[in-house]
């Protein structure tokens, strides 16, 4: 697990570099045929870590609704992000790692509600959960990747 969790820090670490490297304009554009932007992808990659291993381990998630609502699967950007808003996606980015890692360590995730993402990954554990998001962020980091080239 360690591995992995070495893994997930570096991965966040990439994510962060287009704070430092691209304005909220830059963050906010949607480039002609995409259907969302760098910022979008940042904050679904930190809502879809917090369902996966929180929520699908019945624990309570450690960010608010709004952003769940807002950065969902099946969402896209309705309107561009503030830049308060892209401060607390830029903390939050960071900020839950140390946490997740502790409350596993503590061991909180003691069930997982077993299912299949809709990329065809069948979830069983918390320990499964924790790899599929490895493997989300790295997604949507390719994703960025080619999006970047248009802002």
């Amino acid at each position: 697990m360690e591995a992995l969790f070495n893994s997930w820090k570096t991965s966040r670490k990439l994510f962060m570099t287009f704070f430092e490297n691209y304005s909220l304009d830059q963050l906010n554009k949607i480039p002609e045929g995409f259907n969302n932007n760098l910022i979008w992808n940042i904050g679904h990659v930190i809502v879809a870590q917090q369902r996966l291993i929180y929520t699908g381990s019945n624990q309570q998630a450690n960010i608010s609704d709004s952003l769940v609502s807002k950065y969902q699967p099946g969402t896209r950007p309705t309107e561009p992000v503030s830049q308060a808003e892209a401060d607390e996606l830029k903390t939050l980015l960071t900020s839950v790692i140390e946490p997740t890692i502790a409350d596993f360590h503590k061991g909180i995730f003691v069930s997982y509600n077993e299912r299949t993402t809709l990329t065809g990954f069948h979830l069983s554990s918390i320990q499964d959960a924790f790899l599929f998001n490895n493997y989300h962020e790295g997604i949507h980091l390719g994703c960025m990747m080619s999006i970047k080239k248009f802002v």
